[in-house]
């Protein structure tokens, strides 16, 4: 278990020692499943060793994974409802949109977010009140710096390679295109409704409606049982094959990434970012902010070359911002000759 997680996760219990104590209603948003399970079990065993030193009886459970993966849904009405068990829910995205939970009085962040649209409803969670419990305030730990995203407008941008159009692939009125429409991305078709956004897609065999966050979970968790850190993420993208061998082995091939990237309005993201924020935590950049990094970091390497080749770097690296690895190669996807990682 990462040093890290043990850090933040002490540093996230001293506080609640600090304000009500450590029974209180809690959801921690995490990276990814494995890392649901790892804070889980850490604040479980933080709390099991307050409680021996406390002669304070324990509750059980304390700490709980809630995700897609273990059919996290089923845990709901505990958080809800049970005033002492399920105190602390660890979660990916299922508890970020559609949950009315008014008891929780802390909102965690454990994991780096970009979209200000998923931070509002993230945030959302705690804002309810509750008269029952005399709950009327909540707080938020912000240990990814996500609450930058509070002045942020979150306005999407439109997509050119999405198509809108009925069930029955006839256009429907504004109205009813809001309410629910169909989004051909990648080959896939994406459906958005008041419930959330779905994709069509093969589950043991059968084609079946995965929700989109359920199906990022999926992607990150297959990437990491292939690749299994960060370090180790980045030295096969920048190799050809060990890379395409990788992504092969994903849910829907490397269509996946691209669909994530698009339903998630990454465009300006090269797939690496898009890929390593959702399994590994990055705090990933677009392309143009990764060649500017580039530039910054290797100044004196550059301004060591002669001018002819600094020069030839530099458009190198200004085709990265143009359409990232995937403009670099000859064919559409992770084919890309060994590149100097940026």
């Amino acid at each position: 278990m990462p040093d890290r997680v043990l850090a933040m996760c002490q540093d996230l219990f001293h506080y609640l020692l600090s304000t009500d104590g450590p029974e209180q209603k809690t959801i921690i948003f995490c990276v990814r499943d494995r890392h649901a399970d790892d804070v889980a079990t850490v604040m479980n065993n933080l709390y099991a060793q307050w409680c021996q030193e406390n002669n304070f009886k324990r509750v059980e459970p304390y700490a709980f994974k809630c995700t897609a993966k273990n059919a996290g849904s089923t845990y709901l009405a505990d958080l809800k409802g049970s005033s002492r068990s399920h105190l602390i829910a660890t979660t990916v995205d299922l508890l970020t949109t559609g949950v009315d939970v008014p008891v929780v009085r802390n909102i965690v962040f454990f994991k780096y977010v970009n979209s200000p649209i998923s931070f509002y409803q993230m945030v959302g969670r705690g804002t309810r009140l509750d008269a029952a419990t005399g709950k009327l305030m909540f707080r938020v730990y912000d240990y990814t710096n996500a609450t930058r995203l509070f002045a942020q407008s979150f306005l999407s941008r439109l997509t050119a390679r999405r198509t809108f159009t009925g069930e029955e692939g006839i256009s429907l009125p504004t109205g009813e295109q809001q309410a629910q429409r169909t989004i051909l991305v990648e080959g896939f078709d994406v459906k958005i409704t008041p419930a959330g956004r779905y994709i069509l897609t093969m589950v043991d065999g059968e084609a079946l409606p995965v929700t989109i966050e359920e199906y990022k979970e999926r992607l990150a968790q297959k990437l990491v049982e292939t690749v299994p850190n960060l370090t180790a993420f980045r030295s096969i993208w920048v190799n050809r094959e060990e890379r395409r061998q990788a992504i092969a082995q994903l849910p829907d091939g490397g269509r996946s990434a691209l669909l994530v990237r698009t339903v998630e309005d990454l465009e300006d993201c090269d797939l690496y970012d898009v890929l390593a924020e959702l399994a590994y935590g990055l705090n990933r950049r677009t392309r143009v902010e990764r060649v500017e990094a580039f530039a910054y970091k290797h100044v004196d390497w550059l301004n060591e070359m002669p001018a002819s080749t600094a020069a030839t770097v530099k458009a190198l690296t200004a085709q990265f911002t143009r359409a990232g690895t995937e403009g670099l190669d000859n064919s559409m996807i992770f084919q890309t000759p060994k590149v100097i990682p940026i």
